[in-house]
């Protein structure tokens, strides 16, 4: 399968089948060399990311609704628009041959020629249409960056036009290339397959290795980790932690986790595959309690192309969650609550909805303070150039 092919079938996937990008591309790309590869990878994602904008696009200069469109030539228009509107080193008409191509050899032959002719449309108009796309309200920076009214009226209304553009535009871009090492945050041009087989780093965001640093975790400290895999503050913890127990609801990632502690050495972990909600009595007195919680993801839309589409807040499985770590918690115990989202419903609100203390972690770490509430930790990808984690420590 060519690049452009593997790229075809991962769009038609998400937007047809659900299917996660991450997922959809590793099965397609397998027999990719690693510079066609690349090439995939970023027309997939990137067409995954911006498909408003190029829906935008399509209808207006092709002069047909795309829900209309057979799925095929969806696909083949959405991937083309990609090319000529955002990758300037494919050229026009390479962009509509193979767009083309893509719509032939899935069998739509009658379909040909329209596929032509809305290439060569966009081709002439797709620039100055994106560049005339306004950003002054909220739902024409939705379009302009693409992202559902939802994203940008909670950004819109939380942080204002000009961070919440700040936020729209950061994460349209590639995210940084970050690892955890014996030193520290390392952010790299690409990671050496080495390293992660040997167990000498494990990638990691620098947002997500602060978010892991503000658990606090002290020697002699037994930490449970309520929502674990894949693993990486689970094994962050506990190279500090005298004993670590990593909880993960779905046997697969459990068993990936298990493999990942024990490439990092991570003799002191132990997994258990149980619901979070549903723990055995036993798993008691602990010293700290990491909820790192399924979110909307608001934090890492640039790693992550589909999530912006199905993302969704669960303010009330975080609650839920919370209730059972303070209970797991001994007294005079920490409860830290994580989430890779921007959203004061998923932030805020649900530690206020709970009767602890927050510690002051704005104290701890000045950098990443969160403005409006100090005690709160906060990375933000247009401010801090990494994933967009928020955080606050209670005490029992």
């Amino acid at each position: 399968m060519t690049a452009r092919g593997v790229a075809f079938e991962v769009v038609r996937r998400v937007f047809e089948e659900e299917a996660y990008a991450d997922r959809a591309f590793r099965a397609a790309a397998t027999e990719l060399e690693p510079r066609d590869r690349a090439f995939a990878m970023q027309l997939a994602f990137g067409t995954v990311q911006r498909v408003r904008t190029l829906d935008h696009a399509i209808e207006t200069l092709g002069r047909r609704p795309v829900r209309k469109l057979d799925p095929p030539v969806r696909a083949a228009l959405r991937l083309g628009a990609y090319q000529l509107a955002f990758m300037g080193s494919v050229p026009d008409h390479a962009a509509a041959n193979e767009s083309v191509e893509l719509v032939r050899a899935a069998g739509l032959e009658r379909a040909v020629a329209f596929t032509n002719a809305v290439m060569r449309r966009l081709a002439a108009g797709i620039g100055s249409l994106l560049e005339s796309l306004g950003e002054n309200t909220l739902a024409e920076a939705g379009l302009k960056h693409s992202y559902p009214d939802w994203v940008a009226e909670v950004w819109w209304r939380e942080w204002g036009r000009d961070d919440a553009l700040g936020l729209m535009r950061a994460q349209n871009e590639p995210p940084e290339t970050a690892v955890r090492t014996s030193a520290g945050p390392l952010v790299v041009d690409e990671i050496p397959g080495d390293w992660i087989e040997e167990g000498r780093a494990w990638p990691q965001s620098r947002g997500s290795q602060l978010a892991g640093m503000a658990v606090g975790a002290q020697p002699g400290e037994r930490i449970l980790d309520l929502c674990a895999a894949p693993g990486g503050k689970a094994t962050q913890l506990a190279e500090i932690a005298a004993e670590i127990v990593a909880i993960e609801k779905h046997p697969g990632r459990a068993r990936e986790l298990e493999e990942n502690a024990a490439r990092l050495g991570a003799t002191n972990l132990t997994v258990i595959c149980a619901d979070a909600l549903e723990l055995p009595v036993d798993l008691t007195g602990f010293d700290r309690v990491l909820v790192d919680a399924p979110c909307s993801g608001l934090g890492v839309l640039n790693s992550r192309p589909d999530l912006r589409w199905r993302a969704r807040p669960l303010p009330e499985l975080q609650l839920a969650l919370m209730q059972v770590a303070l209970e797991r918690v001994k007294a005079g115990g920490r409860v830290t609550y994580s989430v890779c989202t921007i959203h004061r419903l998923e932030n805020e609100d649900v530690v206020d909805s709970l009767a602890c203390r927050a510690e002051d972690l704005g104290a701890e770490f000045p950098d990443y303070r969160h403005p409006r509430r100090s005690e709160f930790f906060l990375t933000l990808p247009h401010v801090h150039g990494t994933a967009g984690f928020f955080v606050a420590r209670l005490r029992k």
